[in-house]
Parts: C-alpha cells; structure tokens; sequence
C-alpha cells in the first residue's frame, strides 16, 4: 500500500488549503482514512477521519473549519482547510486502516489505529 500527499505550502493566516492523499495498492473503497499533523516534539493529533461508510468525525480544533472528502472513483483522500491559523502550522499526514463500522470515534482519530501512512506535506501559516 501507498499513500502520498500533496497540496501543502504556505498560506497566511486565514487562508485555505486543500491535502489530497493518493492512495494505491489496496482496496481504498474498503478502508478508513484519517488526516493527522505532528509539529516536532509533539505526539501525532488526529484530525478527522471517514469511514468506509462515508461517516466522519473530527477533532475539535479543526470542526467547523476542515472538511474531510474521499472519491473513492479516483482513490483520492481531501482535506479541505478553512480559517487557517499559525497554530495550524504542522506536517500532515494521511493514514489509513482496514474499515470497521466498530470503530469508536477516539479509535478513528487515534494514530495508533492506522498501519498505513503517508510520508505527509508541509504546511505553515504565517500571522
């Protein structure tokens, strides 16, 4: 399996940027996918997930301001971001792990959970 995002760059603050994640290698359409981030020093935060159901869930320092989409057509994984703040300023990742509709929502956004990882994209907001 292979994950590789894209779409990271610099933006200031209150800006947007839209992470995509292309995934090969596995049945996409079967599988969870979460967005994460990681500044140095830090543990991995979860940030949103999507089941393979299409339900999702996110972190509160991201709800009402990220979108998780997936295209399953395409293999494709988003993360649109809205009202960017420095405090966004971190490495972003994508993940994925076979689905399950069991999962609980801390188990989504739980680093711990996923197998498959991206090698993540940059972001930085400047003030």
């Amino acid at each position: 399996a292979q994950l590789v995002e894209s779409g990271g760059g610099s933006v200031e603050s209150g800006g947007s940027l839209t992470l995509s994640c292309a995934a090969s290698g596995y049945t996409y359409s079967g599988h969870c996918m979460g967005w994460f981030r990681q500044v140095p020093g830090k543990e991995r935060e979860g940030l949103a997930h999507i089941g393979g159901d299409g339900s999702t869930s996110y972190a509160p320092s991201v709800k009402g301001r990220f979108t998780i989409s997936r295209e399953n057509a395409k293999n494709t994984l988003y993360l649109q971001m809205d009202g960017l703040k420095p405090e966004d300023t971190a490495m972003y990742y994508c993940a994925a792990v076979l689905w399950t509709p069991f999962m609980t929502t801390a188990e989504a956004l739980g680093a711990s959970s996923y197998n498959y990882w991206g090698q993540g994209t940059q972001v930085t907001v400047s003030s």
